[in-house]
């Protein structure tokens, strides 16, 4: 940021926390009264978020693969809600000297903000967040990987699969097969040594195909892949998945072998997404196939910040949790680069493609490919929900009754329920103006007034 605006900018932080200091989210602590309100006041992000829905199943599963107990796994879903929201607003008032943000400890108790300016530390403390001090903000991360995803189509790829915005260390990394490659990768995009960081890598990421599940669908009759989330598109009713599963036309029929649906659209590589639209003697759920059979409820699609809690749905393993390791990734397949996708450290193995990605009770994504197994351990990149349904213009099945098909009415303003918001975009309810926080598909109940973790008044 020049140093002309630096007086303005700092006076607007301080407004900013001034105004809002009496929001501060207690979740951070990590206390047993994480996502509490007290009656009359404003929801806090738990609340908004449902973390209160998250199912036996899901709590099990972050048991198991986190090494918590039930009360540790409750509360960490509660400060990863509150942690998502602080960070959103903080990422608002410091603007072009915000560097990223991420979640730390085992119940996630710990939100740290990076900054370009020491001047901005009062202001994140403020919050209850810790602040870092950094060279590079994520502006200046985000459009050196954006280079790289220039030059990655000029340019092999293969002995350089994956790349990200890494906001821990202020770097974008480079993960290599032959060190080379990666120098060759940086090279070409004309990303400064100051800003990079190569990392070795041995196992090359590959898609998911082809083994059995308990919710599964098979594609043509033949190879088989795992059921994202379910949508609508107006009266149709479908289902999102990974592109790689198959192209448009392709057929579908069900576990049991019963005729199923149609893709619709399909993107791969590039992106991994797609949709199948079922027909009549299918019924879109607004449900997750969790472990014992149970059902895990999808009540929004907020998405996660780095270091929170997520889980993932497939045909082949069941359940598995992890972290969000990355956001901002790019990662080579065999059949060509997709970008961006979010990287995790939850395991997959084939078959669990286009499976579900949910953090709580919000829906994060489907699965791409990664490397591993749930044997021996491995990463899992997940094509993010939200860009998949804006892009084929679906509505997220959800719990709670309207799934954000129709717009309330009054009092009027430019937001619509069931369109997918963008943090930055700004939208107008009830004669005012709110700016978005955090990602998300609204419904009818997330008006702007009454979700201030998703939208903040301007």
């Amino acid at each position: 940021m020049p140093h002309r605006h630096r007086h303005r900018h700092h006076r607007a932080v301080g407004a900013a926390v001034a105004a809002t200091a009496a929001l501060l989210m207690a979740g951070l602590s990590g206390s047993a009264s994480a996502g509490t309100a007290s009656v009359g006041s404003a929801p806090t992000a738990a609340e908004t978020l449902r973390t209160d829905a998250a199912p036996p199943a899901l709590l099990k599963a972050m048991e198991r693969d986190l090494g918590l107990d039930r009360g540790q796994a409750e509360r960490r879903l509660g400060n990863e809600a509150e942690a998502g929201a602080t960070a959103a607003r903080l990422r608002l008032a410091l603007g072009g000297d915000f560097a990223g943000a991420w979640v730390g400890g085992a119940e996630s108790g710990t939100l740290t903000v990076a900054t370009t300016d020491a001047g901005d530390v009062p202001a994140i403390e403020a919050r209850g967040a810790e602040a870092k001090v950094v060279r590079h903000s994520l502006a200046d991360l985000d459009a050196a990987k954006a280079r790289l995803d220039r030059a990655a189509t000029r340019h092999d790829t293969a002995d350089a699969p994956v790349w990200y915005v890494d906001t821990r260390t202020n770097t974008v990394v480079v993960e290599a097969i032959r060190p080379a490659a990666a120098s060759a990768l940086l090279a070409a995009a004309g990303v400064a040594p100051s800003l990079a960081r190569v990392e070795s890598r041995t196992e090359r990421p590959r898609t998911f195909y082809d083994l059995r599940g308990g919710e599964a669908y098979y594609i043509n009759n033949s190879s088989r892949c795992s059921i994202g989330f379910p949508v609508t598109k107006g009266t149709q009713q479908g289902f999102a998945t990974a592109g790689h599963c198959g192209r448009a036309g392709a057929a579908t029929t069900g576990a049991n072998r019963v005729a199923q649906g149609t893709f619709q659209g399909s993107v791969f590589p590039g992106r991994d997404m797609a949709w199948v639209a079922v027909n009549s003697s299918w019924t879109a759920t607004p449900y997750v196939l969790g472990a014992g059979g149970q059902n895990v409820q999808v009540t929004g699609s907020t998405a996660a910040p780095v270091g929170a809690s997520v889980c993932r749905s497939g045909s082949t393993t069941g359940w598995h949790c992890g972290t969000v390791a990355q956001l901002n990734t790019s990662v080579t397949y065999q059949e060509g680069t997709i970008s961006p996708v979010t990287r995790t450290t939850v395991c997959a193995e084939p078959g669990d493609s286009g499976g579900s990605f949910i953090s709580g009770s919000q829906a994060q994504g489907v699965t791409s490919g990664g490397s591993g197994d749930c044997r021996s351990g491995g990463e899992t990149f997940f094509q993010p929900i939200n860009a998949l349904l804006q892009n084929y213009g679906l509505t997220l099945r959800t719990t709670g009754g309207d799934d954000g098909g129709e717009d309330p009415g009054e009092p009027g303003g430019t937001w619509a329920a069931g369109t997918v918001y963008r943090p930055g975009d700004t939208v107008t309810y009830g004669g005012a103006t709110y700016r978005c926080l955090q990602g998300h598909q609204a419904y009818a109940g997330w008006e702007p007034p009454n979700v201030p973790a998703l939208w903040q008044r301007v």
